[in-house]
């Protein structure tokens, strides 16, 4: 579809909602504030409801801005709607070829979908069917066990001048080259084992000192960021090149932001 539909085609316009639901039971990212609510007023006798919210910015759908891992970053309201934030992409299904611990590779994306430089790029894992409001919930499989990449596949966004990716788990990073190695001995011993038995290398291997959460630190600095936690519609939109549209606060000195994520079709 072209990225400049005009309004005289509303009729024909499709709005997907790429946004998991947001309550008091969504998981933050671990370690990170859930949200928190309370009314601090109620109708009686003022006529009008009001909530109190906190909440960490890493709860539900959200995206990290490039200040979350680069102290000379933007911050979210820097980042420009136009040609940023909202923009042609491609919504890539690689759910065929997830499993836990998983690794995925540019060469799985390009097979998959038809990719363009500058790309908002939006990877369907599968895993979102393990997010907390889902029949197969499972919050470890969620936030510990999903697939993900390593520094080739950094390289390559970098090469392809990739704008933002989107994952639909917990992390644009495999959990396993994160803190959460560290938190889950037992789930890392078991990816250990996983790797080595079917590519004959083990986390060290995969995921050397120097390459640590290479999607936040290697990317944030150039710029290419990512979305966490994409759900809803993300099935209805497989393969398709599309224009996406996240839409965070205009949040001066934010590091990250819950976010809707929609995804706009002609159809």
């Amino acid at each position: 579809m072209s990225a400049n539909w005009e309004l005289k085609n509303w009729d024909k316009l499709t709005i997907y909602d790429l946004t998991i639901p947001l309550s008091h039971l969504t998981p933050p990212w671990p370690t990170y504030e859930p949200l928190q609510i309370k009314f601090f007023k109620r109708l009686a006798p003022n006529g009008a409801n009001g909530q109190l919210l906190t909440h960490s910015n890493h709860v539900g759908t959200h995206l990290d801005g490039p200040v979350h891992f680069c102290t000379h970053g933007g911050d979210i309201a820097s980042l420009e709607l136009k040609n940023f934030l909202v923009g042609p992409g491609v919504v890539v299904d690689i759910s065929d070829i997830a499993e836990d611990y998983g690794i995925y590779t540019s060469k799985d994306i390009e097979e998959r979908a038809d990719i363009h430089d500058g790309d908002i790029l939006i990877i369907n894992t599968g895993y979102h069917r393990y997010g907390w409001d889902q029949p197969e919930a499972d919050e470890v499989r969620y936030m510990v066990k999903h697939p993900g990449p390593t520094n080739e596949f950094a390289q390559w966004c970098k090469k392809r001048k990739i704008k933002w990716i989107g994952v639909d788990c917990g992390s644009a990073d495999h959990p396993m080259n994160t803190k959460i190695r560290e938190w889950m001995p037992a789930q890392a011993r078991e990816a250990d084992a996983h790797l080595k038995k079917k590519y004959g290398k083990g986390l060290d291997d995969f995921f050397p000192p120097e390459d640590y959460q290479l999607m936040h630190i290697d990317l944030f600095p150039e710029n290419i960021i990512h979305a966490e936690c994409l759900g809803g519609d993300i099935d209805k939109v497989l393969g398709k090149r599309v224009t996406i549209g996240c839409f965070p606060w205009r949040f001066v000195g934010g590091e990250s932001c819950i976010s809707r994520i929609v995804a706009f079709a002609e159809e």
